[in-house]
């Protein structure tokens, strides 16, 4: 079935403004839930999750290279990230996550809702906050793990804003290196419009019109018949339970250094959708295997519940 943007950004928005109930007590550390981070920036809006953008942090010989965390459209970097950041945070990693994209002149909870705006200037965004976290911690390159938009986004600024020296690793969850079609792009406009906003004033622009097949955008990611950049190993993580990217395969481009993952190969119960695949135990380990290859664990296969979590 597929699960559209609206009722996406409408239950994201609905759950910052009317809240939820505090996880149980005692709860893991790590919880599977891809709610968390709602509840993060509910108790917390604009802030950062725990273990993510200390400056303070050091990469050591083992994870040489800080991870920043690029969020999906209507995301932001406590919205989409409660489960793996705590995962990477837990394995020893610098991890950072922006925020990018948010509409000029919003309020919360609207304010809260990110990667909204042209690409071109989300891209000059994260390439300002990986030139941070280069200059503070030391490294020379930094791995990306983005999803939806944000698997799409930062190819902008490793082909045409001069990051292409500073990326190792790339994983990609649940990426449409192909494009959508228009439908996604007039729901998300039809939330904005539904929650008080002004599309034409706020969004004249929108990147949902950049990510449809054909669009300048889509043929400047894959100039030269590729949306990979030399160099750069790449990882796509997808599911055939998406929802959202519809086919999935759009996103399941091969490559000389590109890995392709889907979920449900050997792990039929392993539903997750375009939301929970970012918080799904199998996901977790999909990307520590990818980032450090040489320290691979068996991949868990467990339920995980779409649009929710394990």
């Amino acid at each position: 079935m597929r699960i559209g943007i609206r009722p996406l950004l409408t239950a994201v928005v609905a759950l910052l403004v009317f809240g939820m109930s505090p996880s149980a007590a005692g709860a893991e550390p790590i919880d599977y839930d891809f709610f968390d981070g709602v509840r993060a920036e509910l108790a917390h809006p604009g802030g950062s999750l725990p273990g993510t953008n200390d400056d303070r942090c050091r990469p050591g010989r083992d994870h040489p290279n800080p991870v920043v965390l690029v969020h999906g459209t209507g995301g932001n970097r406590q919205t989409n990230w409660a489960t793996m950041a705590a995962v990477l945070h837990r394995a020893g990693y610098c991890v950072y996550a922006l925020t990018y994209g948010t509409l000029p002149g919003s309020t919360f909870p609207v304010s809260a809702l990110g990667g909204l705006t042209r690409m071109e200037g989300s891209a000059a965004q994260l390439r300002d906050v990986v030139g941070h976290v280069l200059r503070v911690t030391g490294a020379r390159r930094v791995d990306l793990v983005g999803h939806s938009e944000g698997t799409l986004m930062p190819t902008w600024w490793l082909r045409y804003l001069g990051g292409a020296g500073q990326v190792d690793r790339y994983v990609s969850l649940a990426p449409y290196w192909k494009g959508q079609d228009s439908s996604a792009c007039n729901r998300a406009v039809d939330v904005i419009r539904a929650f008080g906003g002004d599309p034409e004033r706020l969004w004249p622009y929108p990147e949902c019109n950049q990510e449809q097949y054909g669009s300048s955008f889509m043929r400047a990611i894959n100039a030269g018949g590729s949306p990979y950049v030399p160099g750069i190993t790449y990882t796509n993580v997808m599911t055939r339970d998406d929802g959202i990217v519809e086919p999935w395969t759009d996103g399941y481009v091969p490559g000389p250094t590109t890995t392709n993952v889907v979920v449900q190969d050997s792990c039929r119960i392993d539903r997750s959708d375009h939301l929970s695949i970012v918080s799904s135990p199998r996901t977790a380990q999909i990307v520590l295997n990818a980032l450090d290859p040489d320290h691979r664990r068996p991949v868990p296969c467990l339920p995980v519940a779409p649009g929710l979590g394990a």
